[in-house]
């Protein structure tokens, strides 16, 4: 059903932009004939939340980021649920361009290096991050071992989930007392 969910997304995305993902003529002829526009050549990729979610613990995301409850609580959550229900994947990329610095110092802080993505990964997590069902599946089975260490990047002897218990709500019992 996801493949189909994608596919259907993706066929949506080309309707919406049809002068733009079905342009024909020739090289030389950079106007839309019926309405007298420049035409640029774009191809959307198809976008596959099962593999976004892969590259979601692969990339490193989930260090910082949970979705499901699942990940770091360093940044955001990425909740499709919390999201908009109908939303162009580029506003998510535009959101990154604005955290970008940010993002990239905590990179390099946690993972040694800034992450990298292609066009297509990026299309993929952007996909699984929009897609309430494919989250769904997703839980701290699908950690590796190597996301559960990036997780835990400077939280010294305690692990990420330790040192966020308060702000997600797993240190103490409702009505139960602490100290801070």
């Amino acid at each position: 059903m996801r493949i189909i969910n994608s596919i259907v997304l993706s066929f949506a995305i080309s309707l919406i932009t049809a002068p733009v993902a079905w342009s024909s003529g020739s090289h030389t002829d950079d106007t839309d004939p019926d309405h007298g526009v420049a035409v640029t050549r774009l191809l959307m990729p198809i976008m596959s939340s099962s593999r976004g979610m892969d590259l979601f613990i692969d990339k490193g995301c989930v260090a910082c980021h949970a979705v499901n409850g699942v990940g770091g609580h360093d940044a955001s959550a990425l909740d499709a649920h919390d999201m908009e229900e109908f939303m162009n994947p580029f506003d998510l990329a535009a959101k990154m361009w604005a955290m970008a610095p940010y993002m990239i110092e905590a990179q390099e802080e946690a993972l040694g290096e800034q992450i990298m993505f292609t066009g297509e990964e990026l299309a993929d997590i952007i996909a699984f991050l929009h897609d309430d069902n494919q989250q769904h599946e997703f839980s701290e089975n699908n950690l590796t071992e190597m996301a559960r260490e990036m997780m835990d990047h400077g939280h010294g002897e305690t692990t990420a989930v330790e040192e966020h218990e308060e702000e997600i709500g797993h240190g103490h019992e409702e009505g139960e007392e602490h100290d801070d």
